[in-house]
């Protein structure tokens, strides 16, 4: 999204600020608050003027990258909903809730530092996950293919929970398990 004073980003320059957050989400998941810039740029594949014109500070790209994720996560909902029926939109949702609190949590450590710089990265997360997850509940419902008496706030609870307990890279297996196990549940008294 750009505002009056900016200008929208050549196809070019929107692909490296791709590759940037993408590789900023894993070096920071390894390498915490210790995580060098250039690493960053290397692993995107751009030099380190790139890296710095599109985010002046280690905060910038920090913030940009969580809310980079966020939005990635958001708005797959529609189009998942476009391709496929509502039950395994839900599903494929999940999944990816999954893939954004992994990268959330590998990230804690440098989000808090953006945080302790006065910088509120999580503005509007919980509502944008509500109102993906309150689309994706109400198509799979009015499809008959989940129960209607679970509302967003339950299952992102449970989401979260299994998130906590098996958000880990070398845990998605479970991840997986759960979230079969959650949908399941969320199945519960249909006659699908």
């Amino acid at each position: 999204m750009t505002t009056d004073t900016e200008r929208p980003l050549r196809a070019d320059a929107r692909r490296n600020r791709e590759k940037i957050l993408s590789a900023a989400v894993r070096v920071f998941a390894e390498d915490g608050l210790e995580a060098h810039l250039e690493r960053v740029a290397k692993e995107a594949g751009v030099g380190s003027g790139t890296l710095y014109r599109n985010f002046p500070t280690r905060e910038a790209l920090i913030e940009a990258a969580y809310r980079n994720e966020l939005s990635r996560l958001c708005d797959a909902a529609p189009d998942l909903l476009a391709a496929m029926p509502p039950r395994e939109a839900l599903r494929a949702w999940m999944g990816r809730f999954i893939d954004y609190a992994t990268a959330k949590l590998g990230m804690a450590e440098a989000l808090r530092a953006v945080i302790d710089s006065g910088v509120n990265p999580y503005t509007h997360s919980h509502e944008l996950i509500m109102t993906a997850l309150t689309s994706l509940l109400d198509a799979a419902t009015a499809a008959g293919t989940i129960r209607s008496d679970i509302n967003p706030a339950v299952l992102f609870a449970a989401l979260t929970g299994v998130a906590l307990t098996s958000g880990k890279p070398e845990q998605r297996e479970q991840a997986e398990r759960l979230l079969d196990l959650a949908l399941d549940g969320l199945r519960y008294g249909t006659t699908d």
